[in-house]
């Protein structure tokens, strides 16, 4: 079976304060064989990049509105008059607050939406054939 890939690097920063943010180089991921999921990379050069997924309605909804909780939240903004997307991440090791170009983000998801439209992620796993194998047994 094939898959594709849908990739964008960009480069998101890393808010330390109001005033102060870091530049992190980072790589959206989306897959087909994993369609219900979004992969980000950080630090796609460096030694030890840092891997996060989740839920690729989390990132589209994020897009316009506030979503999320627990580990990964998603929002909009505005800075200098530009429009963000703000992603919160949170794991044991710590918490990161990072801003991503809106117009960037949101024309990588266009692009994964095309690809596999909401509502048909279950198709390419096959899980209804799946299913309906299990309950022919």
């Amino acid at each position: 079976m094939w898959h594709t890939v849908v990739e964008r690097e960009l480069e998101l920063r890393l808010i330390l304060s109001p005033e102060c943010g870091l530049p992190v180089p980072a790589r959206l991921v989306y897959r087909t064989d994993d369609p219900y999921a979004v992969h980000v990379v950080f630090h796609i050069d460096s030694e030890h990049p840092v891997h996060w997924t989740f839920a690729r309605e989390l990132l589209v909804e994020g897009v316009f509105r506030p979503c999320g909780d627990g580990d990964v939240r998603v929002w909009p903004s505005k800075a200098l008059g530009r429009s963000m997307v703000l992603l919160a991440l949170s794991a044991p090791d710590g918490e990161a607050l990072l801003e991503a170009p809106a117009a960037q983000v949101a024309a990588w998801l266009e692009r994964t939406l095309r690809l596999v439209p909401p509502g048909s992620e279950g198709e390419l796993l096959g899980l209804d054939d799946e299913l309906a194998g299990l309950l022919a047994r």
